[in-house]
């Protein structure tokens, strides 16, 4: 009965947001957990517990989100659909003020964390009986030396208590009026980056982690009696860092078991929403990225925090130059980093211990009047290739950090394809010609900068004109190095008085 009801709940629901159109001005890209063995080789320890939404609503609104979840998706899938059904069934309206939506949000994410504990009352229930009739034994008592019914109390209470354990982190965007608001509650990321018509790209990160090293949740945490000190040395709260989440039933009202929280006057984890916004995106030319815990850290891990922010806003660029859509952009750039968090780990280097596993990965991304690669037009039919280029530091110097970015710029003017040529990034081969124009990323929370050089004066590599050379009678082109003397100097070094079999250098 109990399991009934729960499915008829899960099937009304999803008659309800079912015609919501999708939003086509975004993308996601998704990457499962996974763990490296000793050869390298990656598995997946359990199945994907993230999960996202992508809706358009009437009266132009649109709403986004990417849930993190653990132990189990049940909380991120149903946040994910709850969520879209407590904002885009006419609860919002373009006559609302930025108070009024503030106040909708955080009241949509109260009534999603209520709707899924009425969900798992029966399994609570059930839970609570069945307890009453295991009796206290010795833990020398193996399993297997119960008796059968107490076999199967026990194996039934081990089946509730994943039921009703689990959660998930939520970060969201509404964006309403061309204005954007997001909710956060727990340790997701946003990211806004805005281009200018001058070329400089700046980089916001809305929202702040809600996690055991931010001094305003250790604040109030304190407030409620918490011992914040201990919070902040144990870095975890039951095997999550985040201090705000839906869901987490055992940890929200049985805290009191919990050491680290068992002075606490109220529950201290909670599901209440830190509202950004509103972001006015009148002119706003950019891109706005909604990225789970998983993918954040996983970039971390490999090359630590400082230029997070920029280095995955260069991908996201790099693959804006390259990609016709923005499913597929999205994709690459999870891919990508995956990509760099392994072979950190293969390579054997310092960050190489903090790279064995990652988490689930999601990444949503929502252009703002930001075009797209022409399909249709590739680098030899006019689009030129230029690097994205991302410099790295560790030392600390300046309160911002400017990053390059290099894109395409076809002859149409409009983005048509591009590469990277960072040291952690692919390596690609510009176009010669005219110099490739040039964008800055400015951020206003990272403090390292740097740059690269090249080494040698070029003289092995011959001038060329501004126009592509042409292919002479036999299909070719003019070599972009000159190994005249590299022939000269083997022939020498090697010769014994005979020719060499078909001679060195191009026949």
């Amino acid at each position: 009965m109990a399991a009934q009801r729960r499915n008829l709940m899960q099937s009304q629901h999803q008659s309800w947001t079912d015609d919501l159109p999708l939003c086509q001005m975004c993308g996601v890209g998704t990457a499962p957990n996974c763990v490296y063995g000793p050869d390298g080789k990656g598995t997946q320890s359990h199945p994907n517990e993230d999960g996202h939404l992508r809706f358009r609503g009437e009266d132009g609104c649109f709403l986004y989100g990417v849930f993190n979840g653990y132990d189990g998706n049940r909380v991120a899938n149903f946040a994910s659909q709850y969520l879209t059904a407590e904002l885009l069934l006419g609860q919002l309206n373009s006559s609302h003020t930025d108070g009024d939506v503030q106040k909708i949000l955080t009241q949509a994410f109260n009534v999603v964390e209520k709707s899924y504990f009425e969900t798992i009352d029966d399994a609570l229930a059930e839970k609570a009986h069945l307890s009453n009739y295991v009796l206290p034994h010795s833990e020398s008592v193996s399993f297997h030396q119960l008796s059968p019914q107490s076999q199967k109390v026990q194996e039934r209470l081990k089946e509730l208590e994943q039921e009703v354990s689990g959660g998930a982190t939520a970060v969201v965007a509404l964006i309403l009026n061309n204005k954007l608001y997001i909710a956060n509650v727990g340790t997701n990321r946003a990211l806004l980056c805005k281009s200018s018509s001058d070329g400089q790209n700046q980089v916001l990160q809305i929202n702040r982690p809600h996690s055991t090293d931010n001094e305003d949740e250790l604040q109030r945490l304190a407030a409620l009696g918490v011992d914040s000190a201990r919070v902040r040395q144990a870095g975890q709260i039951a095997g999550q860092s985040s201090t705000r989440r839906l869901g987490d039933y055992p940890v929200k009202f049985n805290y009191n078991e919990i050491d680290v929280l068992s002075a606490a006057k109220t529950s201290p984890i909670i599901a209440e929403p830190e509202i950004h916004g509103s972001h006015c995106l009148d002119g706003v030319t950019g891109f706005l990225l909604l990225m789970s815990e998983g993918l954040m850290n996983a970039l971390e891990s490999a090359h630590g925090p400082e230029q997070a922010n920029q280095e995955i806003v260069a991908m996201v660029a790099a693959e804006l130059a390259q990609q016709s859509s923005l499913e597929a952009v999205a994709q690459s750039v999870v891919e990508r980093v995956k990509r760099l968090h392994h072979d950190v780990f293969a390579s054997g280097r310092q960050r190489a211990a903090l790279c064995s596993r990652h988490e689930d990965m999601t990444l949503l991304i929502r252009t703002l009047n930001y075009p797209l690669a022409d399909a249709a037009l590739t680098p030899t039919q006019g689009g030129r290739i230029y690097p994205v280029s991302v410099p790295y530091s560790n030392s600390q110097s300046t309160s911002k950090t400017s990053v390059t970015l290099s894109l395409v710029m076809p002859s149409q003017s409009t983005l048509t394809n591009g590469t990277n040529t960072a040291s952690t990034l692919e390596e690609g081969t510009p176009t010669p010609g005219s110099q490739s124009p040039t964008a800055t990323l400015q951020s206003t929370n990272t403090q390292t900068q740097s740059s690269s050089s090249s080494s040698g004066d070029g003289s092995l590599f011959q001038q060329r004109g501004s126009q592509a050379a042409q292919p002479d009678e036999t299909g070719r082109v003019p070599p972009y190095v000159d190994f005249s003397q590299f022939y000269r100097l083997w022939g020498s070094d090697h010769s014994d008085g005979h020719s060499t079999q078909g001679g060195l250098g191009p026949q």
